[in-house]
């Protein structure tokens, strides 16, 4: 089979198409035919081993360990291994593969079953590998870190990139009443998405601007816990999912009730619960652009350099891009 593997720390010049063995599904997981992947910056971080923790969890200091990238993938159950209980061969299913060793960039990749969970019947392959990582974390952090309830004002800070989408539209589905902190070519897509208010952050400032917030989402930027806090009400809570590793660490660090940073956990029951919420109309993926598997390279420079909206998809299996 067809994969995309590194061998080294670097720009996207070290990922390579090769041909490798196709994998055979162990006890309690299914073998999945990937229709579609999606790049995260988990990705870029483990290609180019920077930050530092990059490297720890690629299993090497001066070389990656493992040399296999891509923890979103859609596709179809070819086959499954002893006790992969809920799945059967021609199910569509998406999973977020970060937990068990990634590998989604390739034709085939086998799947513990407790990070599988079945598509939403109203998307494609192609929209479904959009949306596993990204919208797990949104839900994580408006769930379980922040509590958000109905009513409450909360503020997305990166509402155009993946997990940003996904935020705003499940915090529209809760009942929030939700600002979108963007660019100025994404204040439109925010108010499609559902967003009450938007600021462009090339026009305004949210740590001056004035509103204050029960709840930020800081799903990216580089922005000072103190420019935050000017912006939450007393009592408010910041959750940090994404932006510079300055931000996550510093948010790390802080660890408290107001302040706390999220690396969420992949689920297959979370996915099924994200399903269910696409499935119902009340969110939907965002793709900003898609390449064939061989070009992932490009899809890589491409992250890197333009900021996308939403999430950057690879077609594989002869998907459609």
């Amino acid at each position: 089979m067809k994969a995309i593997i590194r061998n080294e720390y670097g720009s996207p010049d070290v990922l390579h198409l090769v041909e490798i063995e196709k994998p055979a599904p162990a006890a309690g997981e299914a073998l999945v035919k990937v229709h579609a992947a999606s790049i995260n910056m988990a990705d870029r971080y483990l290609m180019r081993g920077r930050p530092l923790v990059a490297r720890v969890m690629s299993g090497g200091l001066l070389r990656p360990r493992s040399n296999r990238l891509g923890a979103d993938v859609a596709g179809e159950v070819v086959a499954v291994g002893r006790d992969a209980h809920g799945f059967q061969p021609g199910d569509a299913v998406f999973a977020d593969l970060a937990a068990c060793g990634f590998g989604g960039f390739s034709e085939y990749v086998t799947v513990p079953v407790q990070y599988l969970a079945h598509m939403p019947a109203n998307l494609t392959f192609e929209q479904a590998a959009a949306v596993p990582m990204a919208a797990v974390t949104a839900l994580q952090a408006i769930r379980d870190k922040a509590g958000v309830k109905a009513g409450q004002k909360v503020m997305v800070h990166g509402a155009s990139g993946g997990v940003g989408t996904f935020a705003v539209q499940m915090l529209k589905a809760l009942g929030a009443e939700v600002t979108a902190v963007c660019s100025t070519r994404n204040v439109e897509m925010a108010r499609d998405l559902g967003a009450d208010h938007v600021i462009d952050y090339t026009r305004e400032d949210f740590a001056r601007q004035g509103r204050r917030y029960d709840v930020i989402i800081a799903a990216n930027g580089n922005r000072s816990l103190a420019d935050y806090r000017r912006a939450m009400l007393p009592g408010g809570m910041l959750v940090v999912t994404g932006g510079s590793m300055s931000q996550i660490f510093k948010a790390m660090a802080f660890g408290g009730k107001t302040a706390t940073a999220l690396s969420a956990e992949p689920s297959g029951a979370d996915l099924a619960e994200v399903a269910a919420l696409i499935e119902s109309g009340k969110i939907r993926p965002v793709i900003d652009a898609a390449y064939p598997l061989a070009e992932t390279a490009a899809a890589m420079r491409y992250l890197e350099t333009q900021h996308p909206r939403g999430k950057v998809i690879l077609a594989v299996n002869g998907a459609h891009i």
